[in-house]
């Protein structure tokens, strides 16, 4: 039993599940889009997002403590260096235009971690993108959206039109949403200068912002030139459940509510509608 809890804890630690998530809302675009399954740009996308959650998490850790890591922390590096390979494997089979694009994201990733910033100028002395004030959240969700929208239609040279667009604010607003139980469980960690959701709005009204966000991502699905019955109702049971998270969020939570429970949403939504459709 205590082997499996390991186990376990490396899947959640290594940010194998949380790939996952990433991995399950690149599908659903292509499925949204009815494009064939893509194995080199999906893969790509699970085994970069191991790759750079990895980098981001502990970047501190391994810079300040290198020559005495934990073995957990020796086995996530190595197990990360295995990914960075295989990311590195598929990039090749995937479009040179993509490429591009993926630049730009591993740019973003490289700057929200490493400090390059001139920190008097802000509000929180560790000069990297992540603790610039009130921006982490729409970051991450703008970079969530880019990888899972974008870069499996560019690489089925798909047009980007008002679909794309509309299904892009969709998935906006959901990262922000999946982001919140995280916020809410780390205000009591967070320093006050970091300006989150919940410090300027209050545990109750980031609850009520999560609501409308949820409202807005389910009304925007009739504005798509195709409205089917089925996806519908699987939205709709998505965007509940998912509200229902948001709304039972507090700031002392279980261990695994957000590290696994929240972010297994995006694989639940695949699963219905991989069931359903």
């Amino acid at each position: 039993m205590r082997f499996l809890k390991h186990i376990f804890n490396f899947y959640i630690n290594s940010s194998i599940h949380v790939a996952l998530a990433v991995f399950s809302l690149s599908w659903l675009t292509l499925i949204e889009f009815k494009i064939s399954y893509d194995e080199s740009i999906l893969y790509f996308i699970f085994y970069a997002s191991i790759t750079g959650y990895n980098f981001v998490k502990f970047f501190e850790i391994a810079k300040f403590q290198h020559l005495s890591l934990s073995v957990w922390l020796k086995w996530i590096q190595i197990f990360s260096l295995i990914c960075f390979v295989l990311m590195c494997y598929y990039a090749l089979k995937i479009e040179r235009n993509t490429l591009f694009y993926i630049f730009l994201f591993g740019i973003i990733t490289f700057l929200y971690a490493i400090p390059f910033l001139p920190w008097r100028r802000f509000l929180n002395k560790n000069n990297n993108l992540r603790n610039i004030s009130g921006l982490k959240v729409f970051l991450i969700a703008l970079v969530w959206t880019g990888v899972t929208v974008y870069l499996p239609l560019i690489n089925n040279n798909h047009v980007i039109g008002t679909e794309v667009v509309i299904i892009s604010i969709q998935r906006f607003l959901l990262v922000i949403m999946l982001m919140l139980p995280f916020e809410i469980r780390d205000l009591q960690f967070d320093s006050i200068k970091l300006a989150t959701i919940p410090q300027k709005l209050g545990v109750n009204g980031t609850k009520i912002m999560g609501t409308i966000l949820g409202f807005i991502f389910f009304i925007l699905e009739f504005f798509k030139n195709e409205v089917f019955l089925n996806q519908l109702l699987i939205l709709l049971i998505f965007t509940f459940i998912t509200l229902l998270f948001i709304i039972f969020s507090k700031e002392k939570q279980g261990k695994y509510y957000c590290a696994f429970w929240v972010e297994a949403l995006p694989v639940l939504w695949l699963f219905l509608v991989l069931i359903f459709t």
